[in-house]
């Protein structure tokens, strides 16, 4: 059996199911593109193929593997983007969520069974249909649980708004412990450097109290000073737009000490060995063409 445990984004990473880039099907029609960065990439002929994102995800999992993380794979479906397994599930306490996703990404969810298989059933939360959330707007953090969404009236209009305001409200049922504070975030369907797809685009804490921040993904001015006080301006690496563009904010922790990012992103890689992170470099700049990075490719399910 697997025994659920995920407090934070940061504690030592055991084991995690990790998207594949195996047969991910033809280029996307603009008309069928889930986002504006993958549109631009679409339009312009530069779409990833599945050979580099294959080789991309590889040296991922290799990092993984040589830091003891035991490593999931999803079963391939033939002609499907299984890349991103954080939009498709989470894990808060012990607690598995399935996300409530674009419907033609239910596939994508059947593909982790024998993984679920291994988890208790009462331990794999199901959210009723009106609750619209997606992994990358979910942040557990210790005591808090950390929620990106847009509730605005033309919620409706945006294929980039993942995560509603019943979404926070069933998260904060179900996990009547946590204190769950809610961001909205800045959407746009058609420019990319004014679109925080999910929370995790735009702010993602690091080891015990730092966190990579970009002020324009967020709508509401305090909530984004409120993430700041929080943490502390003298913790804070903020990102620009065109950082945020990049995918800077959306690394991944395998522990307090150790983060793997994108190897060109030296900017904040400096950082991070300033602060005194052991930084995991690696090569990511063809997935990110999907506005997706190395958190979105995770799904964590223990952390000690």
């Amino acid at each position: 059996m697997l025994h659920l445990n995920v407090v934070n984004e940061t504690d030592s990473l055991k084991a995690v199911v990790l998207g594949t880039a195996k047969s991910p099907g033809p280029v996307p029609t603009p008309e069928s593109a889930y986002d504006p960065k993958s549109l631009e990439h679409i339009l312009a002929g530069t779409y990833p193929t599945e050979e580099d994102m294959i080789r991309e995800m590889d040296a991922f999992d290799q990092v993984l593997k040589k830091h003891g993380v035991k490593v999931y794979r999803p079963e391939v479906i033939k002609d499907c983007n299984q890349i991103f397994s954080r939009d498709i599930a989470f894990v808060i306490d012990n607690k598995l969520v399935k996300a409530n996703i674009l419907p033609d990404r239910e596939n994508e969810f059947q593909a982790i069974m024998h993984v679920l298989d291994a988890i208790a059933p009462e331990n794999i939360l199901y959210p009723p249909e009106e609750v619209h959330v997606e992994g990358g707007d979910v942040m557990p953090w210790n005591d808090y649980l950390f929620v990106g969404t847009y509730t605005k009236p033309d919620y409706p209009e945006y294929i980039t708004a993942r995560t509603n305001k019943a979404a926070v409200e069933y998260l904060q049922r179900q996990f009547p412990d946590k204190k769950v504070k809610s961001f909205e975030l800045r959407k746009s369907n058609i420019n990319a450097k004014e679109n925080a797809l999910h929370l995790d685009c735009c702010f993602q804490p690091v080891g015990k109290d730092k966190a990579i921040l970009h002020r324009n993904g967020f709508l509401v001015q305090e909530e984004y000073d409120w993430l700041v006080n929080f943490f502390g301006k003298e913790n804070i690496f903020e990102i620009t737009k065109d950082e945020m563009y990049q995918m800077f904010s959306n690394v991944f922790s395998i522990s307090p000490e150790v983060v793997v990012s994108e190897k060109s992103f030296t900017r904040l890689n400096d950082w991070l060995r300033a602060q005194g992170f052991t930084v995991e470099e690696i090569p990511y700049s063809e997935i990110a063409k999907q506005e997706g990075l190395l958190r979105c490719s995770t799904l964590p399910l223990i952390r000690e």
